[in-house]
């Protein structure tokens, strides 16, 4: 299964250098987007040569922890308006339209439980971008412009269980009791799941991860 999705995001790759395809992959938290986007990276990469492909998580535009504790939205993080979405528009911009130069991303750093600026670099011979996150096919203000900035856009879809159960070790992990896990995913991951759901019309595929 997995060999067959680095050939369909090889197909995608342009064979002429200068232009750029930008691929997403959306799903629901824990789907298991940010694995799969990082293995097609990691084949493309293999098959066609290093940079090639590149990976930029929609997760680098979380708002930091001291802006969501100053909106009084830290309680609520993961949901639409916990993200800077207006920047995630604009890079994805960028990508589509800048090829001259390296252009820096910022990636998300789970055991700080925070985005970190610059993680992440695509440079300019990088012919595929692979992006993922939540909200790819939302169209709330603000997302709304990047379903069109998206060549192709992927829907995971991974049994509620399993992505329940991986939330549950995600924030233990990160720091919380079981108790404050399971509360957590009661009042916000459960609703942002039903978001993304109903999302997934607006998808080019849907891909089943069991």
């Amino acid at each position: 299964m997995t060999d067959m999705l680095v050939d369909d995001a090889i197909a995608l790759v342009p064979s002429i250098s200068g232009r750029r395809m930008l691929l997403g992959i959306s799903g629901p938290p824990a789907a298991g987007k940010s694995t799969l986007a990082r293995t097609l990276v990691d084949g493309v990469n293999a098959r066609l040569g290093a940079d090639t492909a590149a990976y930029v998580p929609m997760d680098g535009f979380h708002l930091s922890n001291a802006q969501l504790d100053r909106l009084g939205l830290r309680g609520r993080k993961g949901a639409p308006d916990t993200f800077d979405a207006d920047g995630y528009v604009h890079l994805l911009r960028r990508l589509r339209s800048e090829h001259h130069r390296p252009l820096y991303a910022p990636g998300f750093d789970r055991a700080l439980d925070e985005p970190v600026a610059a993680a992440l670099v695509v440079l300019p011979d990088t012919r595929l971008v692979v992006t993922e996150g939540n909200y790819l096919a939302d169209d709330a203000l603000g997302w709304e412009p990047v379903r069109d900035l998206l060549d192709e856009l992927w829907f995971i879809d991974t049994p509620e269980a399993v992505r329940e159960a991986r939330l549950l070790d995600r924030h233990v992990t990160g720091g919380r009791t079981k108790e404050e896990a399971l509360a957590f995913i009661a009042a916000s991951e459960r609703p942002n799941a039903a978001r993304v759901e109903a999302a997934r019309d607006a998808c080019t595929r849907a891909v089943f991860v069991p």
